[in-house]
Formats: C-alpha cells, structure tokens, sequence
C-alpha cells in the first residue's frame, strides 16, 4: 500500500512485485523449527543466510524484470516534505479508523473466504463427511495429488505440501500443520534429510505470501496481477529449491 506514492505505475508494479520476496517475521518459526531440528549448531547462520538470499533473489528478480516486463525508465523519485507539527489524538484516531475500515471492507473479505475454504478442505472428506484423521480431508488428497511436483525438489511428502498449502493462510500455520500431521519430530527427521530440509527452508523463504498480502495486492492491482504474482513466485521458489539441491547433490 505505501507503492501508491510511486508516481510511476511501472515503478509501483515492480515494488508490489518484489516486496514479497523478502523475508517476513512470520516465517521465521518456520526458520527456527527446520535449523533448530536439523542444523543446531549453524541456525544463525542459515537464519542469516536466508535473509541474504531473500535479497539477493529480490534483486536478480528486479534486474531481469525491468530489462522485460517492466521495460523504460524510471522517474525520478522527488518527494517534498511538508512543516512536521505534532499530530492531534482526535486527527491520528480519524486516520487509523480510514486505514482499518479500509483493509476490513476490502481485504479482510478476501482472508475470510480464504480461511473458510481451508477451514472446509481440512474438515471434510470428498463425501462431505467430517474426517477424524487429517490424511483422510480433502486437502490431504489434494497435497497427495501436488507432492509428485515436489518430489525432485526432495519434499513430496503430502503431509510437507500439506504444511505449505496451509501456510498460504498464514506462514506460521506450516510449523503447527507439521506437528500434526507428523505427530513429532521424529517423524519430521525421518520423511526429509538434511538436503531437503534446505531445499524446502529456501522454497518457505521464496513462495506467495500469505493470503492477506495477496489480498492487499489485489486490492492495488487487481485479480490477474495477484495470481500472476502467486504463480511467479511459486515457480521462483520451486526453481531456486531445486537449484539448492542440485549444489547439494554436488558438494555432498
């Protein structure tokens, strides 16, 4: 939302576009349960290294799109700075009030729909019925049909896709899916090796943001820019996941 101050429309597609690639505060337990359970001793450094990929794809990303999509060149940013006065409590709660009112008429339609629908794939079976095993719910089925894409990727267990499916909802749900699909982490260590654990910690860092960024997105670009984004995303994250692994098969 702070893009709409870019007078240039190029300028602000491409900011929309490359805010998501780095690194949110709600993927970091997903950062701390993977290099806390596989990598104890090097966690901050991954940690650490994963904000610097962040950056980096951001960067490679924005190098490649204004030479493409986004072609022409940039207007120059000149902003003037008005007197700054100590704002009243009556104008700062007007303007707080505008702003919320704004993304609860506008976005929150889009998280409650979308917390409905996995809400529903979670619960019911394809019969309509209520499932007492998640395996059994039409969104386990439907990661099952997913994980082959996965797979080169060294993660296409269903209940990993499952993970990930749900933190389309919020990032810190795949940590909290984990547990229980896979009850400890046992068998968390056992479904993924170490290579996987990297490879999916780097496809976390890289894949669509949460379903209240997509909505916000939407709400400044429209429908067919918030999926094109998801989609281009996803394939950034899946390629750069594979790309880890292929080094990994390489040093190892």
């Amino acid at each position: 939302m702070a893009s709409r101050t870019l007078p240039s429309e190029r300028d602000r597609k491409m900011t929309i576009m490359l805010t998501p690639f780095m690194s949110c505060t709600a993927k970091l337990p997903i950062y701390g349960f993977f290099t806390a359970l596989f990598f104890p001793k090097y966690a901050g450094f991954i940690m650490v290294g994963l904000y610097v990929l962040s950056v980096c794809t951001g960067l490679l990303v924005a190098l490649v799109s204004k030479s493409t999509v986004f072609k022409g060149e940039a207007v120059p940013f000149v902003m003037e700075l008005p007197n700054y006065r100590l704002p009243g409590i009556k104008n700062v709660a007007h303007l707080l009030w505008d702003k919320a009112k704004d993304f609860l008429q506008r976005a929150f339609t889009v998280i409650l729909l979308a917390a409905i629908i996995v809400w529903f794939l979670q619960t019911f079976d394809f019969r309509l019925n209520i499932v007492s095993d998640s395996k059994d719910s039409i969104l386990a089925m439907l990661a099952g049909f997913l994980a082959p894409i996965f797979r080169p990727v060294g993660f296409g267990d269903w209940r990993v896709v499952t993970a990930l499916i749900a933190g389309f909802m919020a990032k810190e749900s795949v940590v909290s899916t984990l547990n229980v699909l896979f009850g400890t982490e046992a068998g968390v260590l056992a479904a993924l090796s170490p290579l996987s654990a990297v490879s999916l910690l780097v496809f976390c860092l890289l894949y669509t943001p949460c379903v209240a960024a997509i909505a916000s997105i939407r709400r400044e670009l429209g429908a067919k820019w918030s999926v094109g984004i998801v989609l281009f995303q996803c394939m950034i994250a899946w390629v750069m996941a594979l790309l880890v692994r292929l080094i990994g098969f390489v040093f190892m």
